[in-house]
């Protein structure tokens, strides 16, 4: 476990007692002299590192996404995943880990089972496949099902290939008479006229359907075309860090189901959905950002569902944008208010922290913070660590608390930080490529009141309107 070091007048940022010091994290001007040492710990100081567990060593690969039910957090990684115990997250402790390549392993669970994405063509479904190219068209990628109902041992269900793999997958419950059933969105892009199974112009996502109680079943039963116009063309004549990408496909998508919308994030656009029939999602609203954004990556609704926070993913997670070259409004988040059913820009936001040349960091993966009336949200930033921003008044996001560590010493450069953040249960929890997982706590008066709302499930590309009170629940 790395200790926490605070630094002062001269260092990252000046800390001053008190709530004070959080509200000033954004004025704090960003100077690149004040990288931290490789694994050396800064944060606000409404924030504690409770835990650091390290990473299974039998997961020879990075940790990835997240999901949380009851008292366990589920970790993927490119060659398989973990199951932790966090009914005491200051105790938070590996309960087992299922050795089953084929990155990169994003997670979604439900009931007593768990679906893996594999974006990675396999010569096989199985758990001992090796890789092979998908120029073969007995290679296989897709998803996988396992059985989770006993935590120390689970079960190997069922595979689904799927165009072009599974980049991320979403989980959409069945509602009334459908409850029996769940719905995965499946995510993917990359096409070439080489692959088989994965043809231009992938314009569609597929959607597999789960019977719950007979999860061997599931099958795809959906491939919708949400571009029939091609999407957006990109910009192919220009370089990093201008170039905007193709639509292809979507990279990542997050329901709401309880207002029956979904938000895209669609590689060159993002797209909001009706999802009112799950297996027949319709584009109802379309965004493009050529001048800031490169790669429309993940999508996050307010509690309201009247905003979305889509983050761009410049450089593909392995480069180094928090820096003054490439500036405060790439790679960044776009906030986005929800007007007549149409997208209107609204601001961006980037941690306000420069970071070395040998730090990969680009806006990711998060989730919101249950306080009421506020929109709040924690999010990974790779190398750039975690940060937690206010964006109630989405023209102005600010942030109002951090933890980041120097530049991971333990694997090469542009390869380590955070893959996600989430918010679950009074705790953040963040999963570092390398590091393991990082439990942390927030203590602001702006975020205290979220300690009183409980959720028995977090997906966090399956959204919930989280009550003001009490107990609740969040898919």
């Amino acid at each position: 476990m790395f200790t926490p070091l605070r630094k002062g007048l001269t260092g990252r940022f000046l800390v001053v007692a008190g709530v004070a010091a959080a509200m000033a994290l954004s004025s704090v001007p960003a100077q690149a002299a004040d990288i931290p040492a490789p694994g050396e710990i800064v944060m606000s100081p409404n924030i504690e590192h409770v835990t650091n567990i390290p990473k299974p060593a039998e997961l020879t690969d990075i940790h990835t996404d997240m999901a949380f039910q009851g008292d366990y957090a589920y970790v993927g990684n490119y060659t398989g995943f973990s199951i932790y115990d966090v009914r005491k997250p200051k105790k938070t402790s590996l309960v087992s880990s299922v050795i089953c390549p084929g990155g990169q392993m994003d997670v979604a669970v439900y009931g007593n089972l768990l679906f893996g994405a594999v974006d990675s063509s396999r010569n096989n479904d199985s758990c001992s496949s090796t890789s092979q190219n998908a120029s073969i068209k007995e290679s296989w990628e897709g998803i996988r099902i396992f059985d989770i109902s006993d935590k120390k041992n689970p079960k190997y269900v069922k595979a689904v290939e799927t165009n072009c793999g599974s980049h991320t997958l979403t989980l959409l419950p069945g509602k009334g008479r459908d409850r029996r059933n769940a719905y995965l969105y499946i995510s993917s892009y990359n096409p070439s006229a080489s692959f088989p199974d994965c043809q231009p112009p992938h314009d569609l996502i597929s959607i597999v359907k789960v019977p719950l109680d007979r999860p061997a079943e599931a099958a795809v039963v959906a491939t919708p075309n949400l571009f029939p116009d091609g999407g957006n063309p990109g910009e192919p004549d220009k370089q990093y860090p201008d170039r905007t990408s193709a639509t292809t496909g979507c990279h990542d998508i997050t329901v709401f189901p309880e207002k029956n919308v979904a938000a895209g994030a669609c590689m060159g656009e993002g797209i909001l959905m009706d999802i009112s029939d799950p297996v027949s999602p319709k584009v109802t609203a379309t965004v493009r950002d050529d001048e800031n954004f490169a790669f429309w990556h993940s999508a996050t609704f307010n509690n309201a569902g009247t905003k979305v926070v889509f983050t761009d993913e410049l450089g593909g997670g392995g480069a180094a944008t928090c820096n003054e070259t490439i500036g405060a409004n790439r790679g960044a988040n776009g906030y986005y208010d929800i007007v007549g059913g149409k997208l209107v820009f609204k601001g961006y936001f980037k941690i306000p922290r420069h970071q070395a040349d040998t730090e990969n960091c680009v806006a990711h993966n998060g989730s919101l913070i249950p306080v009421k009336g506020k929109d709040i949200m924690v999010q990974a930033w790779y190398q750039g660590g975690i940060s937690v921003v206010d964006f109630t008044d989405s023209t102005n996001p600010q942030e109002i608390a951090f933890f980041e560590r120097g530049p991971d010493g333990t694997a090469p450069a542009l390869s380590g930080g955070f893959w996600s953040a989430y918010y679950y249960n009074g705790y953040i929890y963040g999963s570092d490529f390398n590091l393991g997982l990082d439990v942390l706590k927030i203590n602001d008066p702006r975020t205290n009141k979220a300690g009183g709302v409980k959720s028995d499930i977090l997906n966090a590309q399956t959204q919930a309107t989280y009550p003001e009170r009490g107990h609740g629940h969040n898919g």
